[in-house]
């Protein structure tokens, strides 16, 4: 099925963007009037998501969603506190159990995707790793993995885990989902505001020239956490910025799924799909674990090993009012252990793997 073929015929980047924009907008709308949890975040993406299989001309906002990512950057940052680093010992030994929960997907999910749904070694491996979507596809491309093949799964990969997510949240650990996520601007002070905007800018942007992976959030977190700790900022970013950044990357996660074909669908998409369940039941496995020993509560174990991105986790830790140290803390090791260590293992693993003379 094809739409707005009158587009169709136009499909220059504002003409996109313009159709992007307002299908998320319209998307937040109903989700806002049907009273629907997060309708930034889940408005956009189940509009943008169901419009991309529906062939609309549509295209991502680049470095402007790019930006809306630092406003989180922030908000971690300004979480790091003199407190976060008494608990820092306490999260020891759960941050220790990350390296094995990234062992035993390794281990489970390269060989889901090579022998049951037939990929070759590059692209299975590379689909197999729970590290950034970007830096996946990136390091998979440059190894000669299939690159539309890993957007497409871990772009499947978050989609589904942010949609279930808060359903697993408030039906099996009764978490309210409407923990405040920010004063609004007005009653900020206004040097703090000025903070967090120079923060975000010349967080990324530096980061991103000293090579900093993922610097769009570690930059503004890095200098916003030294604003925290050196008592200049006492808040995170208002609410109007947060929910921009709801709005912009919820647009980001559907609109991964423009141009999919039926035969992706059934192939690449629905791999994508199984793979979910068998992470999932891992993620369980490693919550009960956790919480059964004590080494932190069921929201934040739950948050701190469900493998979607870091964005997204950081604002289901925010809405859920969970402790954003113990989940970032998490995710920020499995990331770091993934994005270096991926090359490395992949290089190991299909130099055994293959043929021998």
């Amino acid at each position: 099925m094809q739409v707005l073929p009158i587009l169709k015929d136009h499909p220059s980047p504002l003409v996109k963007r313009s159709v992007t924009f307002g299908i998320a907008a319209l998307g937040t709308a109903v989700f806002g009037v049907l009273d629907l949890p997060l309708p930034f975040l889940f408005g956009p993406m189940a509009a943008c998501l169901i419009a991309a299989l529906a062939q609309a001309p549509m295209q991502g906002f680049g470095q402007v969603s790019v930006a809306a990512r630092t406003i989180l950057g922030v908000a971690v940052g300004a979480s790091i506190t003199p407190a976060l680093f008494v608990e820092l010992p306490k999260m020891a030994a759960s941050i220790l159990l990350v390296p094995v929960f990234i062992i035993l997907i390794a281990f489970v999910g390269v060989p889901f995707f090579r022998k049951i749904w037939g990929f070759d070694e590059k692209t299975a491996f590379y689909a197999a790793m729970p590290g950034g979507l970007q830096d996946m596809i990136i390091f998979g491309t440059e190894a000669g993995a299939d690159p539309r093949t890993l957007s497409l799964i871990h772009g499947t990969r978050v989609l589904i885990i942010v949609t279930l997510a808060p359903l697993f949240l408030t039906l099996f650990y009764d978490a309210e989902l409407t923990n405040p996520i920010g004063q609004p601007a007005r009653e900020l002070p206004v040097h703090e505001l000025l903070l967090m905007v120079l923060a975000a800018f010349i967080g990324w942007k530096g980061g991103e020239r000293i090579g900093l992976f993922g610097a769009s959030i570690l930059g503004p977190m890095i200098l916003t956490a030294a604003l925290s700790l050196g008592d200049f900022i006492h808040s995170r970013p208002p609410r109007e910025a947060v929910l921009v950044a709801q709005f912009f990357i919820g647009c980001a996660i559907g609109e991964k799924f423009v141009g999919v074909t039926w035969g992706e669908l059934r192939r690449v998409v629905a791999a994508g799909v199984a793979y979910v369940v068998v992470l999932a039941v891992l993620a369980a496995g490693f919550t009960a674990l956790v919480t059964s020993v004590g080494l932190g509560r069921p929201v934040e174990a739950f948050l701190a090993f469900a493998p979607g991105g870091q964005a997204e986790m950081t604002v289901l830790a925010i809405v859920s009012g969970a402790d954003l140290g113990f989940v970032i803390s998490h995710h920020l090791t499995r990331i770091v252990l993934v994005i270096i260590g991926a090359p490395v293992a992949a290089n190991l693993i299909l130099r055994w793997s293959g043929p021998r003379s």
